[in-house]
Formats: C-alpha cells, structure tokens, sequence
C-alpha cells in the first residue's frame, strides 16, 4: 500500500506566498518522481512541477521562476514553494507519486488541497 499526503495551502492575496508539503510512505521504490499537479473545474489535471530522486526538475513555463520543487534527502517528501502567487495559480493541488516496477508505471495521487489566491 502506497499513501500520499498533502499539507499546506490555503488563501492568499496576489503576489503572496504558499508552501505546499506532501509525505509519501508504503511500498514506494526508491528511484521514483514526486510532483505537483494541478485542477480547476471542468478543466484536465496539469503538470506544475516534478523532482526525480535523483534530483532533476521540471516545470511547467507558468510557474517557472516563481515555484520552486524540492526534496528532503533520502526522503519520499517534497515540497513546492509558491511565490508571486496570481489569480490563476487558484486550484486543487495533487500530489503524485510514481516509479516503475520493472513492468509497469505505478502512480499514486493525494486527496488534494485548495490553493485559493484572491484579492
């Protein structure tokens, strides 16, 4: 069993800053990537950024220069720090975690958490 837990979010005003944490734990293999993805209503889930445990990053032109992923050492635990945060940034944010098992892709998704920016 694989469990994905998110923390953080809540409402922020325009240009402000979040930070959003997520734990992984269970049967996770130790090469896997970790990220953020995103929803709004009536719309697809969307990339917002992915570390590797390796250590390389991606992320989506729309958050770049203003997200920033990271990894705690040794640890299946990432965290997203949001800043210049704009009305578009508002959203459900999932947390994801995926690695291979020598056959297949294996993908696990957090319950989500809402990140409101409003004035």
């Amino acid at each position: 069993q694989v469990h994905v837990v998110e923390s953080g979010g809540g409402s922020v005003q325009p240009g402000g800053s979040l930070r959003l944490s997520c734990a992984g734990t269970g049967r996770i293999f130790d090469v896997n990537v970790m990220g953020w993805y995103r929803q709004t209503a009536g719309n697809q889930r969307e990339l917002v950024a992915e570390i590797h445990t390796g250590g390389s990053r991606d992320y989506a032109d729309f958050v770049k220069g203003r997200f920033i992923i990271s990894r705690d050492p040794g640890k299946n635990t990432i965290h997203l720090e949001m800043n210049k945060l704009k009305p578009e940034d508002t959203a459900v944010y999932f947390c994801n975690v995926k690695f291979s098992d020598g056959v297949s892709w294996l993908t696990y998704w957090g319950q989500g958490t809402q990140v409101t920016v409003s004035s």
